[in-house]
């Protein structure tokens, strides 16, 4: 039988348990994909500590997968639009179909919770059709996987909320290593934009300027970091544009010196679990705090479009290899724990079919 990862109650931190789940059948409109890879991302340590909502000790883990349609007589007879042996990745979400302010209805993230019955740490899923996109040609498997949930939150925070993704622009991204930041520090790079990075470690600082960042600074070490970072600023435009943040925090009190009148603050997480709040000194500089979940539909597929025509790579830090290898998956919670990772970690997933699979075309 098709295997799964879904989570056993423990006080603390829910364990890992690896069960036996039929293979689901298709149905109108659906697809049966063969999950190649999925990934982590911190809602999936969040559940494990029991800091989530609704969390479900049946539903899978995981929100990111790239996966291969597989042929099922159902899927034939409905003539739909992706053959077997299609790569796709699958929006991670559902609820949410275009409209820019927020969610129509009920939006929910897909593994782990009971709000929804899908979750990708398992051999096989169901999805509907309409909820897929071809799998970037340039992407292996593993950068494939890395790819959903991190980029549609990233691209929503840069592009629709901060609207400030344009060349010449100053961006500052927080906590660099991780997904989103990473996701956010691409787009904007690849949108011609001056991106600035904060981080703990110097080696993720180095890393993040490899991949394109005009520079950062340590908000650890550096006794007032906003005054070091408003030294790498360009003299012709000597203050940031917008800052895109998950930590939460002090981020209005740290930055609302460097940023521009009217300038822009999107929140998309509070990882710090300390609530930002808004001064009156960046109310006075008319400053705006957006607030930024995930992204509709459409913009999953703006995001998808976008990767592949600028052959944009998602930087994973780790793959683990079997769904059965329970001990060294806990190992890349442990690593998101700990906040080692400068990427994604990812589950490259085998089944009996594997070799099966055949590469699309895009």
């Amino acid at each position: 039988m098709p295997k799964a990862i879904v989570i056993s109650p423990s006080e603390d931190y829910h364990t890992l348990r690896l069960k036996d789940v039929p293979l689901p059948s298709p149905g109108p409109h659906e697809l049966l994909l063969q999950i190649v890879a999925a990934a982590l991302n911190h809602r999936d340590l969040y559940i494990r500590q029991n800091l989530y909502p609704s969390i479900s000790f049946e539903s899978p883990l995981l929100a990111d997968a790239c996966a291969l349609v597989h042929p099922h007589p159902s899927q034939a007879s409905q003539h739909l639009p992706l053959a077997a042996s299609t790569r796709v990745l699958i929006n991670p979400g559902s609820g949410w179909l275009s409209d820019p302010a927020g969610p129509e209805g009920a939006y929910t993230v897909h593994g782990g919770t009971s709000t929804s019955p899908l979750g990708m740490l398992q051999e096989y899923v169901t999805v509907p059709a309409a909820e897929l996109e071809l799998a970037p040609h340039h992407l292996s498997d593993a950068e494939a996987a890395a790819l959903p949930l991190t980029g549609l939150t990233a691209w929503r925070a840069l592009i629709t909320k901060s609207a400030n993704a344009e060349a010449g622009r100053n961006i500052l991204v927080t906590g660099i290593g991780g997904g989103v930041a990473l996701m956010v520090l691409l787009f904007a790079v690849a949108k011609g934009c001056n991106v600035y990075v904060t981080s703990s470690c110097s080696r993720k600082i180095e890393q993040a300027r490899i991949l394109g960042a005009k520079g950062g600074v340590l908000y650890t070490e550096e006794e007032g970091w906003p005054k070091a970072l408003r030294k790498l600023l360009p003299h012709d435009r000597p203050f940031l544009d917008a800052v895109i943040d998950g930590a939460g925090g002090d981020i209005v009190g740290s930055t609302w010196k460097l940023l521009k009148l009217g300038g822009v603050i999107v929140s998309y997480g509070i990882t710090s679990m300390a609530q930002p709040t808004l001064s009156m000194q960046a109310v006075m500089k008319n400053i705006e705090l957006r607030g930024s979940t995930m992204g509709s539909r459409k913009e999953f597929g703006e995001m998808v479009r976008f990767v592949r025509e600028h052959k944009i790579r998602p930087v994973v830090e780790r793959v683990v290899t079997g769904i059965d290898h329970l001990e060294a998956i806990d190992g890349l919670f442990e690593d998101l724990k700990e906040s080692r990772q400068f990427g994604k970690l990812v589950v490259q997933i085998e089944t009996l079919n594997r070799g099966a699979r055949v590469e699309s075309k895009l």
